[in-house]
């Protein structure tokens, strides 16, 4: 098998696409949209995330402290749109995350279009995003974010 098919195996059981929201008082729609991608791994494992690192050409790998596992991550919009999202449309999931990749996959491009600036579009994305990583903590609910772009004059 080669890498890039390896990879994406890899990925299917324990990568991660996320979405996560942040409140910004000096953005007009006072939420920041964050798209993530990320694979963690035990200390032991750290060779397989260098290579994966390498071979994607982008992100970086950091420690975590509270876990004690590292993390490869890719956060900027440009890496997700032209290298790891195009990697994932080519040799495909095939796991329920291959669900959160369409998704992500939207909301990323929705982003780089700059759609998430439109209180119309963030609200699409604030739902879309909450149909990902159903098992996963999120720091703030939909409906938070729902009832601030609801207050807001736009």
């Amino acid at each position: 098998m080669d890498f890039a098919s390896y990879i994406t195996g890899f990925v299917d059981g324990e990568g991660c696409f996320s979405i996560s929201f942040s409140l910004r008082d000096k953005l007009k729609l006072k939420i920041e949209v964050r798209p993530s991608f990320s694979i963690s791994q035990h200390k032991r494992n750290l060779e397989i995330l260098k290579k994966i690192n390498e071979f994607f050409g982008c992100g970086g790998i950091r420690f975590s402290n509270r876990d004690q596992n590292y993390k490869y991550e890719v956060r900027s919009l440009n890496e997700l749109i032209h290298k790891i999202i195009p990697h994932f449309e080519k040799y495909s999931l095939k796991t329920s995350k291959s669900r959160d990749f369409m998704a992500f996959t939207k909301i990323c491009h929705l982003v780089f279009q700059m759609k998430h600036l439109n209180a119309k579009h963030l609200r699409d994305i604030i739902i879309l995003a909450n149909t990902m990583n159903e098992s996963g903590k999120r720091k703030y609910q939909a409906a938070k974010l729902l009832s601030i772009l609801d207050k807001m004059k736009v």
